[in-house]
């Protein structure tokens, strides 16, 4: 591998062409690139030439990368497919889909959304009252959806039938039997007839890390009872005329196509009955779900799926259309909460790699002397005596040796120095082994085991916990990839460890060429050259999940747009600045005005005392000062 690699091995070991569905690939430098207009390959933009324009503008990393127009992109493939699938099949009615706020919440991100969907009267979704005033404020398209999801209270309602009284498309979706009374009620009380939505609690399952979002025991919805009672109750108040959508969800990132289908066949036999029983639907919300193919396996892995956005869409419209032509009833408009698929591709974490945790790299000065300890004296003989013969037998033969020096030193019988010398050159011969096994079989067992017990920690000015918290929580596969010098082999294998004080704070979930693993590879870090990593498929839900975890706060960010007449291919349209020492202080309730104040007493006191010169208590001061306002990672 290491002689034959190019820039196609380094795109098939990262499953960069797959994950990232064409939006991302190696230019010819050996450079991570993006293509943000399939229909324009011509356009590439050079994620290094992205990192260098940010440093020469002074904006420190991490940083998080937004390419605009992938996230234009991925809401016009949506309706394309979706159009697409009800003109071939010939669907008689419509799609609307909706963007769930909750995804990302970025304002930056929704607008983008509005303004790309506008044509195709995409609309938004809902699931809090601050999502709800969003909304209100920024879906102004009267022609398309506002869906009203998530536990609701008497002003939730009230803001809802606002959006009403100003002729917005607001449904309000009743998620648990007591709502229904309080919509009633209110549309009572301010004269509003509002477009109501049912949601069922569907007994199929779904599949995935989300299963259980779904089945008699999902947290939202209504059982059928509890549907059949609505309806009763929504007769017997004159409100049945309001009854429009009808509503399921089986769970986010559905790996698998069939799942998909039996979910639209059990949902579309609820819509085609209570058709019949009188009410006036318009329209099947088939909730989120489609999913994005986080690992680039194209397969029913949690992290994969086995089906392309145009598949999804055929099989809704194909699986609705058959239960509703069988019932003999109409095509209702089909609506879609897909955020998971819009907002992945767009957004990536860049950070610099700024050290290696190697326990195999050391400048030990292991020199042999008269009174060595027979275990030191044993681990030197496996070391001169290991070959293509004998490198199983060594490499068991050090392992015990390790193993008894260890328990050695535990008791007492062995010192500091002579322990240090077996674990010199315990790793000197695991390496050598390593090199051996290798070249007698490649995959082996044994090669897998060394290859991990040798791998680095990369560690990477960033937080895992702030800026990719679905792979620590879940084990969410994320992409990670060099940003450049992928013509080259990549020698290193390991892992990625952040600057936070936690062990956790770790990715070590990977897929190498359609194989699961700890590590994955990257290259020697050189003295005179900075090394940049990309964490992809990061816009859907990370942006927003992150915590605070060692007071990190949120990254700089840049908004991209491609632009063919650039030298470059594209322009940077926007910056927006990450949090500072301050404003991350602020919100745990700190005052930091107060602690510089604190401060400046505590050093005021010390010079007094003498322990400080006044020169330097000035700087001593102006420098924590000046701390409280910087970047809060490290420069």
């Amino acid at each position: 591998m290491k002689d034959n690699w190019t820039i196609e091995s380094a795109d098939q070991f990262y499953g960069i062409s797959k994950w990232g569905e064409g939006y991302f690939g190696v230019n010819k430098k050996g450079e991570l690139a993006a293509y943000p207009d399939l229909n324009k390959l011509d356009v590439q933009i050079s994620l290094k030439n992205i990192i260098d324009e940010i440093k020469n503008e002074g904006i420190e990393l991490p940083v998080v990368i937004r390419f605009q127009d992938i996230l234009r992109a991925r809401v016009k493939e949506l309706n394309k497919s979706f159009r697409s699938a009800i003109r071939s099949l010939g669907y008689c009615g419509t799609y609307k889909g909706v963007y769930p706020v909750k995804v990302n919440q970025m304002r930056e991100v929704v607008e983008e959304v509005i303004e790309s969907g506008a044509d195709y009267d995409y609309g938004l979704e809902a699931g809090s009252k601050s999502e709800l005033m969003t909304i209100l404020a920024l879906n102004t398209n009267r022609n398309s959806l506002s869906i009203l999801n998530g536990y609701k209270d008497e002003h939730y309602i009230r803001l809802a039938l606002i959006g009403t009284k100003i002729g917005r498309n607001i449904v309000i979706v009743v998620e648990k039997p007591s709502e229904l009374d309080l919509i009633i009620r209110l549309a009572k009380e301010t004269k509003t007839r509002p477009m109501i939505g049912i949601r069922s609690k569907l007994s199929f399952k779904g599949s995935g890390k989300w299963e259980n979002s779904a089945g008699d025991n999902a947290k939202f919805g209504l059982s059928t009872t509890e549907i059949i009672q609505a309806v009763n109750k929504l007769k017997s108040d004159h409100f049945l005329d309001c009854l429009k959508l009808f509503h399921f969800h089986v769970g986010s990132q559905i790996p698998i196509i069939g799942t998909i289908q039996d979910a639209i066949t059990e949902g579309a036999r609820y819509y085609a009955q209570l058709v019949k029983m009188g009410a006036p639907l318009e329209f099947f919300d088939v909730g989120g779900g489609l999913g994005v193919d986080y690992d680039g396996s194209q397969s029913s892995n949690d992290s994969s799926i086995n089906y392309s956005m145009e598949e999804y869409a055929k099989d809704v419209v194909q699986s609705l259309m058959q239960i509703c032509d069988q019932e003999e009833v109409n095509h209702p408009t089909i609506v879609s909460e897909s955020g998971r698929a819009i907002t992945a591709h767009h957004s990536c974490v860049i950070t610099k790699v700024i050290g290696e945790i190697n326990p195999s790299k050391t400048s030990f000065e292991n020199v042999e002397s008269d009174n060595e300890h027979l275990f030191v004296q044993n681990m030197r003989q496996v070391a001169a005596e290991v070959n293509e013969e004998n490198f199983m037998a060594a490499y068991n033969t050090i392992s015990k040796i390790k193993e008894d020096t260890l328990n050695a030193f535990k008791l007492g019988v062995l010192g500091l120095e002579n322990r240090a010398k077996v674990e010199d050159l315990y790793w000197c011969t695991l390496k050598r082994v390593f090199e051996i096994a290798s070249e007698v079989e490649e995959e082996s067992e044994i090669v897998w085991e060394l290859r991990q017990k040798l791998s680095s920690q990369y560690l990477c000015n960033f937080s895992v916990f702030q800026s990719t918290a679905d792979s620590w929580a879940i084990k969410q596969v994320l992409p990670v990839v060099p940003i450049t010098r992928l013509d080259e082999f990549p020698v290193k294998e390991g892992s990625i460890a952040d600057i936070t004080c936690d062990s956790d704070g770790k990715i070590c979930h990977f897929y190498n060429e359609n194989e699961p693993s700890n590590t994955t590879r990257f290259h020697e870090l050189k003295s005179d050259e900075d090394y940049y990593l990309g964490i992809f498929m990061t816009g859907a839900y990370q942006d927003v999940m992150g915590d605070m975890h060692n007071l990190f706060g949120r990254l700089n960010e840049v908004h991209v747009y491609s632009d063919d007449d650039d030298p470059t291919d594209f322009y940077i349209e926007e910056v927006i600045r990450g949090q500072k020492s301050s404003q991350v202080l602020k919100t745990m309730q700190y005052n930091p005005e107060l602690m510089a104040m604190m401060m400046k007493k505590e050093i005021d006191r010390q010079v007094m005392r003498g322990q400080i010169p006044p020169r330097e208590g000035v700087r001593l001061i102006d420098f924590y000062e000046e701390s409280l306002y910087r970047y809060t990672y490290l420069k």
